[in-house]
């Protein structure tokens, strides 16, 4: 979307078209949205606006739920934007340090900014782009926000804890209301960074240095130390790139690991450091630790194999969920774990042993037989193979389902036959 898109969409006209058109789910849809509309004599510029408007929202709702349908989005805006459920435990957490105000740099659509402002917290939020800027304007309307198109290091420099506003204040009275607001939002309340990624894509093949975002997480964590901030970066950040005083909280919701944010000063709890947060089926879990966690021992296959969710392996937990399952290392350098004892917990996902065979078709295809197997699924540590090619060479006639874990241990490749616990 453009500006003349967006100026075109928020007016009156245009917000009620948007209401009136509905949901657009498949291309097919869009296409018809597309003709009908034209037709009906409207011009390009808001006919794309509200065609791709209607065919975000439904794409959002997995994020925001209902509200979905009254906000605005653009495409990378929503990629990016934090899920609404893991943007309330930030806003929690933020209430819970006594945080009554909080500047948001880089806000993008404002899924963060709704989170605060619907907890109470006055918002001040920012955003470099100039449509997005009015996205999150639009979306943060009903709420105590503020919303500034601009440079997060244009508005904001830290320096000696002392808050520095921009050189290019406007003039009259309403901006100079908004900058005296977004000042005492830094200074007496918190900052919420979202910093871009500079490079193209989102590979993590490349490792990368502080300099790779804007802002750059040297001014970040610069900003960090002199106030207490929340800065939400990719799940895959380099280790080494994480300042020593901040607390590093990984977050899995429903299975994914979906960010990892560092929290400093009074939103950084004491005596942690590491921390592994499960959101999965409107419940909460977490694990922390003051370091990363010592692994447990290797010990031979057991009569279960825990999975550790991907936060707890990126928080280098592994270890404490081995000891609170009773289990050992599978392998070294693997992440399963295995025990004999009948246990489970949020922060693992566990597979009763069936049996173990040599990870070679033939071998697995008459296990499968014998078990009755016409449903598999598929799961693969530390071996190159792709799951869906492996499964072309396999046999499922079967009534039965099971789990195949193709795995290396210490004796070698593996493949272990188990159901979910």
């Amino acid at each position: 979307m453009d500006m003349s898109e967006l100026t075109a969409l928020l007016t009156r006209d245009g917000l009620a078209l948007l209401d009136e058109v509905g949901p657009v789910e498949s291309s097919g849809d869009v296409a018809r949205a597309v003709s009908r509309l034209r037709a009906a004599g409207h011009s390009p510029e808001l006919v794309s606006a509200v065609v791709g408007q209607a065919h975000l929202r439904v794409k959002a709702a997995a994020k925001f739920g209902e509200f979905a349908e009254r906000m605005l989005f653009t495409r990378a805006g929503l990629e990016q934007a934090t899920r609404l459920n893991v943007a309330t435990l930030h806003a929690v957490r933020m209430r819970r340090a006594g945080i009554t105000a909080v500047t948001d740099l880089g806000c993008g659509i404002g899924g963060d900014s709704l989170a605060f402002a619907g907890a109470g917290l006055t918002v001040t939020a920012v955003d470099a782009d100039e449509v997005t800027a009015g996205i999150a304007a639009y979306n943060l309307a009903p709420f105590d926000a503020t919303v500034r198109h601009g440079q997060a290091e244009e508005f904001l420099s830290a320096s000696g804890g002392n808050v520095r506003l921009p050189r290019t204040e406007s003039a009259d009275s309403s901006a100079r209301s908004a900058h005296s607001r977004a000042k005492r939002s830094a200074a007496d309340g918190a900052v919420w960074l979202d910093p871009a990624r500079r490079t193209a894509g989102h590979s993590e093949t490349r490792r990368l240095s502080a300099s790779d975002w804007s802002p750059s997480l040297d001014w970040c964590f610069e900003v960090a130390r002199s106030h207490p901030t929340g800065i939400k970066l990719g799940p895959g950040l380099d280790r080494d790139l994480i300042p020593d005083d901040v607390e590093a909280q990984w977050v899995s919701a429903d299975g994914s690991v979906v960010e990892l944010v560092l929290w400093s000063g009074a939103l950084a709890r004491d005596g942690i450091r590491r921390s592994a947060l499960i959101v999965a089926g409107g419940q909460t879990h977490e694990l922390t630790a003051e370091a990363d966690a010592e692994d447990a021992p290797v010990r031979e296959l057991g009569a279960f194999v825990h999975e550790p969710d991907g936060a707890v392996i990126r928080a280098r937990l592994i270890g404490d969920a081995a000891r609170m399952l009773d289990a050992g290392m599978l392998d070294e350098q693997i992440a399963y774990l295995t025990g004999d004892a009948a246990v489970t917990s949020p922060f693992v996902q566990s597979f009763r042993v069936r049996e173990t065979m040599p990870a070679h078709p033939k071998t697995i295809n008459a296990a499968l037989r014998a078990n009755d197997i016409g449903r598999l699924e598929i799961k693969k540590r530390g071996m190159d193979i792709d799951p869906a090619v492996f499964r072309k060479k396999l046999t499922l006639k079967g009534s039965q389902q099971a789990t195949l874990l193709l795995t290396r241990t210490p004796a070698g490749r593996v493949a272990i036959l188990a159901d979910r616990v």
